[in-house]
């Protein structure tokens, strides 16, 4: 994933306006293909109800507080540019440079047992973590590559939590979280991913595979070797998140197909990057997978097929309810990785935009990414504090519900359980000064015998309908406080 900016401003502008140029981002009008296990289905349909999930990004990359792992893709993008390092003019001595990072890693504040539990006090129910990144270097104990967290020459190799993906997945697991290991199909440190003796030319494979089979078939067995460590090794694991979807097996057509859409605009025929076939043996290593973890759901991010079992669009909110499975992956503050002076959102901003994707039928997924040391800023702490104030007097609207028509109007968003409860949940701006007497919902309407009232209240709302709309009359008494919740939920029960 990429880093967008410091300003959550700008993250905002960017959730609006940057979907064409986001490489990685996944959008609504994507195809999708239906999972056809019934465990998985099963599962799924549990996934849907948790609404609420932590990413973190966390590698070498935080001690220069720099975007995570694309420094050393040798594209001309914002986010690929050097900003670190003795000499970020010359790429060969920057790799170096950056590479040798593991040997100062050590991030001895390390606690995940006090992440889980202000993950779990926000009303977070599963953790999708960073297990390895484009870079290579991988967060747990691998047998497979030097590249690693607990390598000799990694200081933090000596401390008793040095397998980080481990100690993570145990606390989270403690407090009742489901897990999922985010792993980077591309190694930009693999010698059969970017072979040496040729340099990188962009974020793909730097050699061709069907001129260096053994080559690339090495190298397909070692990403199913670590990918299966990851399910063998560290428990429970409930979620295999794939990032890097350029690594798939593409058509020819599909290939020509993306070659003319990207040159329409090109006089020169200067791209970029390219698009180059890397079928990675995905269908087989799901079967893999799966006889280790059974109802396994897997995210094949960008990379349109069967193990694509939920969609992510990424720092952005699509505009209306989807008739599949997603999951808004959004920045919390800074950039994906860990950044200094970090704004993060405030509470009112993550909470509408939790109602804003929930209404829609999604899960948000929230980023919070460790320091150096192995810290979250106070920032994050205080924007999880009050998420979770508000969601242990709200969270029934939210969790175990479903998207029903109209979603919603004006600054009212509405979710329904399978029971048939209803719930308005108002969204009050920051601007706003004062809550009307009556609050107007139009494109749903409850039967004559609905009970209407607020929750943490439980006070019960007089009500009548006008046509397709209903008008709800809300106590005097009652209009400070709730202009002081950031958002306040009328229960309908028919």
């Amino acid at each position: 994933m990429k880093d967008i900016n410091s300003s959550f401003l700008v993250v905002w502008v960017v959730l609006i306006f940057v979907q064409n140029s986001m490489a990685q981002a996944i959008y609504e009008e994507e195809r999708y293909v239906p999972e056809t296990d019934t465990v998985v289905l099963k599962k799924l349909e549990e996934w849907q109800d948790l609404k609420f999930g932590l990413l973190m990004h966390w590698g070498t990359y935080s001690q220069w507080g720099i975007v995570e792992s694309w420094s050393l893709c040798p594209e001309e993008y914002e986010w690929c540019e050097r900003k670190k390092g003795t000499n970020p003019n010359d790429y060969n001595s920057y790799k170096k440079e950056y590479e040798g990072l593991k040997e100062t890693f050590n991030p001895i504040n390390f606690d995940p047992e006090k992440w889980a539990k202000a993950a779990k006090n926000a009303g977070m129910k599963y953790v999708i973590f960073t297990t390895k990144h484009h870079d290579g270097f991988s967060m747990f104990d691998s047998k497979y590559t030097n590249y690693k967290i607990t390598d000799s020459k990694t200081p933090f190799s000596k401390n008793p939590k040095a397998n980080i993906t481990r100690e993570i997945f145990d606390a989270f697991r403690k407090e009742t979280f489901w897990t999922g290991a985010y792993f980077s199909k591309p190694d930009w440190n693999h010698e059969n991913y970017w072979d040496p003796y040729f340099p990188p030319k962009d974020r793909n494979v730097n050699y061709e595979p069907e001129a260096y089979p053994k080559k690339w078939s090495k190298y397909i067995d070692f990403t199913h070797n670590q990918i299966l460590e990851l399910l063998t090794d560290y428990g429970k694991v409930d979620i295999l998140w794939l990032d890097g979807g350029w690594v798939a097996k593409t058509s020819k057509s599909e290939i020509t197909s993306w070659y003319d859409k990207q040159l329409v605009n090109k006089k020169n025929g200067y791209l970029k990057h390219r698009i180059v076939n890397q079928d990675i043996k995905m269908d087989e290593l799901v079967v893999k997978a799966r006889k280790k973890q059974p109802g396994l759901i897997v995210v094949d991010r960008a990379v349109h097929g069967k193990n694509q079992n939920y969609l992510t669009p990424e720092n952005r909110v699509p505009k209306s309810p989807l008739p599949y499975p997603w999951e808004s992956c959004i920045i919390s503050g800074g950039g994906w990785s860990w950044t200094p002076d970090a704004k993060y959102m405030t509470g009112r901003e993550a909470i509408h935009t939790l109602v804003n994707i929930v209404a829609k039928g999604g899960n948000l997924l929230l980023n919070i990414a460790p320091n150096a040391m192995g810290e979250w800023d106070e920032g994050a702490y205080t924007l999880l504090e009050e998420i979770g104030k508000w969601m242990n007097v709200n969270n029934e609207a939210i969790y175990n519900t479903r998207s029903i028509p109209p979603y919603k109007f004006e600054n009212i968003c509405i979710t329904k359980k399978r029971d048939g409860t209803v719930y308005l949940i108002y969204l009050i701006e920051e601007t706003k000064t004062e809550i009307p007497s009556k609050i107007i919902f139009s494109g749903y309407v409850p039967s004559d015998k609905a009970k209407l009232k607020l929750l943490g209240f439980d006070i019960p709302l007089k009500w009548i309908r006008k046509g397709n709309t209903i008008e709800i009359d809300i106590p005097k008494k009652m209009k400070t406080k709730l202009l002081n919740t950031l958002a306040f939920v009328v229960k309908i029960n028919e």
